[in-house]
C-alpha cells in the first residue's frame, strides 16, 4: 500500500489530523450506505478533482472492502460522465501500480 496521501499533515499537524480520522471513521462506516459504496464514491469525486493519489488510496481501500476492479471502473464511468476526461487522467495515474 502506498503511503497515506496526507501523511506529511499528520506529521505537520498531528493534532488536527486526529480531527480528520475521526470525520473518515463516521463518514465511512457501514451505514444505509455500504462501507464500499461509499469509498467508490469518495474515489469518483478525488478523480474528477485529479486528484491521483487520492484515487488510489480510496481505490485501494475500497478493495479491502469488497469492491471488485468492475465497481471501481463504473464509478469511473460516473465521474467521467460528470467532470470529463481529466477524470480519467488522474484515476489512471493514481491506478497504474495496484490495477495495471
Amino acid at each position: 500500500m502506498a503511503e497515506h496521501p496526507l501523511a506529511t499533515m499528520k506529521k505537520l499537524d498531528p493534532e488536527f489530523m486526529k480531527h480528520i480520522d475521526a470525520t473518515d471513521a463516521l463518514v465511512y462506516t457501514d451505514g444505509a450506505l455500504p462501507r464500499k459504496v461509499k469509498l467508490l464514491m469518495a474515489m469518483a469525486f478525488d478523480a474528477a478533482e485529479g486528484a491521483a493519489g487520492g484515487v488510489r488510496a480510496l481505490a485501494e481501500q475500497a478493495m479491502k472492502a469488497g469492491a471488485t476492479k468492475e465497481e471501481i471502473a463504473e464509478a469511473l464511468r460516473v465521474a467521467f460522465h460528470l467532470s470529463g476526461v481529466g477524470s480519467l487522467y488522474a484515476a489512471s495515474f493514481g491506478l497504474k501500480d495496484i490495477l495495471g
